[in-house]
């Protein structure tokens, strides 16, 4: 719903940007927009300033969907996990190659 509405919005500070979950209470007050964008963490501030400012018409849209009294109220924040996933790859590869260990490149020596 959200992802989709972001596609129609005419903001560049919304291109590239992701929306990778959604938590919402259960008492559906508030609702966290998980977030990812090609910006980096550079860019989050931008990404942030324009969810918040296009935040009514995103609003009004899951209502129309939801049919439903209340929307919860929208906030944004970048989505930690992916970018901590995304650290721990880059960390792996720059790991140096190492042979995995077969029968064959034991070291011990039974002959004597």
């Amino acid at each position: 719903m959200i992802a989709e509405d972001l596609i129609r919005i005419e903001d560049e500070r919304l291109d590239f940007v992701t929306i990778t979950s959604i938590d919402v209470d259960p008492e559906m007050n508030r609702a966290i927009v998980y977030f990812d964008s090609m910006f980096g963490e550079e860019g989050d501030q931008g990404v942030i300033d324009a969810m918040n400012e296009h935040r009514p018409r995103l609003q009004a849209s899951i209502n129309r969907q939801m049919h439903a009294r209340k929307t919860p109220i929208l906030s944004f924040r970048p989505d930690e996990v992916i970018r901590s996933a995304a650290r721990i790859e880059e960390l792996l590869r720059k790991q140096p190659n190492t042979s995995p260990i077969t029968p064959d490149s034991d070291t011990d020596s039974d002959d004597e």
